[in-house]
């Protein structure tokens, strides 16, 4: 099998390869293109992500692809599933907002407290250290919309290194010895 790959690798001339190699580059630069609209477009700079855990079951569950937007001219209401960073974790989280806090605002800033559906505490123990609440400077963006189960590639791929780098693999060898 492999043998035939690099025969056909073997017989492309300079300019076939390289014509390759450049096409594989288009469709990176397309791609990086396309998701840096979608961050204009929905003011999110992440606004496709995957969920990772079970907190938020039964209204999303692992795998599942959520849709963010995140307009800062939209205030947070209790019932609303955001996304959101906080010190310390590279990770970003999907919870619900269970409560607000507006005592005492600094600025018109709207604090809340966030919990996972299927958790039985809030999420004060996830957040920094000394933080109590979130506020809009820690939110990713809010789910808009989802797609049941697509994101399971990406964790199969960050489980399983091996079947990322084969997948990755396959599809460059594709790119470079596909002729159309």
């Amino acid at each position: 099998m492999f043998q035939n790959l690099f025969d056909d690798v073997k017989r492309m001339n300079k300019r076939q390869f390289f014509y390759q190699i450049l096409s594989f580059g288009m469709i990176v630069s397309s791609a990086l293109m396309i998701w840096k609209g979608l961050m204009v477009v929905t003011g999110s700079e992440s606004p496709i992500v995957v969920v990772l855990s079970g907190s938020m079951e039964p209204a999303f569950h692992r795998g599942d692809l959520l849709f963010l937007t995140n307009y800062h001219d939209e205030s947070v209401k209790v019932g609303e599933i955001v996304v959101f960073k906080v010190n310390g974790r590279d990770i970003p989280i999907v919870h619900r907002v269970i409560k607000l806090h507006e005592k005492g605002m600094q600025n018109n800033t709207i604090k809340f407290l966030t919990k996972g559906d299927n958790n039985s505490v809030d999420d004060r123990g996830l957040y920094a250290k000394d933080q109590y609440w979130l506020t809009n400077k820690d939110v990713v963006g809010r789910a808009r919309g989802f797609l049941p189960y697509v994101g399971m590639v990406t964790i199969y791929m960050n489980e399983y290194p091996k079947f990322k780098y084969a997948i990755l693999a396959c599809l460059g060898i594709y790119v470079l010895i596909h002729r159309e």
